[in-house]
């Protein structure tokens, strides 16, 4: 049976935990060949393990996605050990904020800017670059959210930052889309990674709310996300472009 990515070079942000890890994964299951990076580098590093024990080809990289010259050197690397770069999932972000608008303050606003928005931008920035100059097209995916869609009432800059994302995805998808360059998003509802475990400890009545936010019945899971995330990245896609696809088990659909 073929694999859909056989062969292609993939880069994941974000990669050392939760969904990135998941598409680390999945892409490698796919066929392809996988440059896992993450502030934790060595954290990244376990992952790149992971799948060169399952048979795979990858490269652990550390990467702070808001800082350009850590990303232009990320790309840089991972096209000197594989020598080109197929596939990009920019899932690097952050969750920190819970509180009411009037109460954030400015510095935890540039901090979630900083990574949500303006890594993303990086990112895509210098893998467009690169894909560019390859001159065959490439796949692009940002993680976006379903706070992305709709209102996050007690997380507003959150919620501004993944709207944002749509808003870039959509605007690049229409620039390089003739270029062959596809640029899509997953929006995915809440999922069960670290950092919803780390939300539920800190205010333990957030599990009523997550329990009864899914039509489904359910949380997600990290696997869910990564198998819609293989698909945006593979030529099962191919007619899909600036799409941000909701995967949320019909949070967004009430």
């Amino acid at each position: 049976m073929s694999r859909k990515l056989e062969g292609k070079i993939a880069l994941v942000t974000g990669g050392a935990g939760g969904i990135g890890r998941a598409t680390a994964l999945a892409y490698m299951r796919e066929g392809a060949k996988v440059a896992v990076a993450d502030l934790d580098g060595a954290a990244a590093r376990d992952v790149a393990d992971e799948i060169v024990a399952a048979g795979g080809e990858a490269l652990g990289l550390a990467a702070d996605v808001s800082l350009s010259e850590d990303v232009e050197a990320m790309v840089a690397q991972v096209v000197a050990r594989f020598g080109r770069l197929d596939i990009a999932f920019n899932n690097a972000g952050i969750e920190v904020e819970h509180e009411p608008l009037h109460k954030t303050d400015e510095a935890m606003f540039d901090h979630l800017m900083n990574v949500n928005v303006k890594g993303v931008w990086l990112c895509m920035k210098h893998e467009i670059t690169q894909m560019l100059r390859q001159g065959h097209g490439g796949a692009i995916v940002n993680t976006a959210s379903v706070g992305g869609l709709i209102g996050a009432p007690r997380q507003p800059i959150y919620g501004a930052t993944k709207h944002a994302v749509v808003g870039m995805t959509k605007s690049a998808g229409l620039e390089y889309g003739r270029k062959g360059i596809r640029v899509n998003a997953v929006c995915p509802g809440i999922i069960r990674t670290e950092m919803t475990e780390r939300a539920i400890a800190r205010e333990p009545r957030r599990q009523q709310y997550i329990d009864q936010a899914h039509p489904i019945g359910r949380l997600g899971e990290a696997d869910e996300i990564a198998r819609a995330v293989v698909f945006l990245s593979s030529d099962d896609a191919a007619f899909v472009l600036g799409h941000p696809l909701a995967v949320d088990g019909g949070y967004t659909a009430r």
